[in-house]
């Protein structure tokens, strides 16, 4: 998927794509090293936008795991599907998708990709979201998501990680990815 179609998206969806250019390969790699999605047997990405933290996980899980990808932007869906035939993708808010009957017959998730924009959420929304998503992932599973570097430091960064923190005490941030535009890191926490 090109940058063009990741750039008008967020022209027509600033609020919901949150980014103007696709995670770089280096962000993907640090996330899915932080994740630990290498071990994972049941994943579920958040946002997958235009699939550059996707096509890692497919790359990282291991032969005979699970996927499944939230996304809100039906373009983005739609090219997802065609690029990861093998890969299950719903459109939906994951503040409102239906994970108790996704996982009637599955187990919970043993690692959580994101990559919404979470310092363009209101409170509730971020609250409502991880309300929604956290109590699926297994204990001692991994929920691992990016912030920009200088952005963390806004109030609606500071208030995102500080609603880590009292869901998932322990959160750990990684090495600054100075290559991604703009650079970024990895919040990383097990359940």
């Amino acid at each position: 998927m090109s940058a063009a179609t990741f750039l008008h998206e967020f022209v027509r969806n600033w609020k919901t794509v949150g980014a103007v250019a696709p995670s770089s390969a280096a962000l993907a790699s640090r996330m899915m090293e932080s994740a630990e999605v290498g071990k994972a047997r049941h994943v579920l990405e958040l946002g997958p936008g235009t699939g550059a933290f996707t096509e890692a996980i497919l790359d990282s899980m291991p032969h005979g795991s699970s996927y499944l990808g939230i996304e809100l932007n039906e373009t983005f869906v739609t090219q997802l599907k065609t690029r990861f035939p093998t890969m299950n993708f719903h459109i939906a808010g994951a503040q409102e998708f239906d994970f108790a009957s996704y996982l009637a017959d599955r187990e919970p998730f043993d690692v959580i990709v994101s990559g919404l924009p979470w310092t363009a959420f209101p409170r509730g929304l971020q609250e409502a979201i991880l309300g929604n998503v956290l109590p699926h992932l297994r204990d001692g599973g991994r929920f691992a998501t990016f912030a920009y570097y200088g952005f963390h430091r806004l109030p609606s960064g500071q208030r995102f990680r500080g609603l880590l923190h009292d869901l998932l005490p322990g959160v750990e941030t990684s090495r600054v990815v100075w290559g991604n535009v703009p650079p970024a890191f990895v919040y990383v926490a097990r359940k």
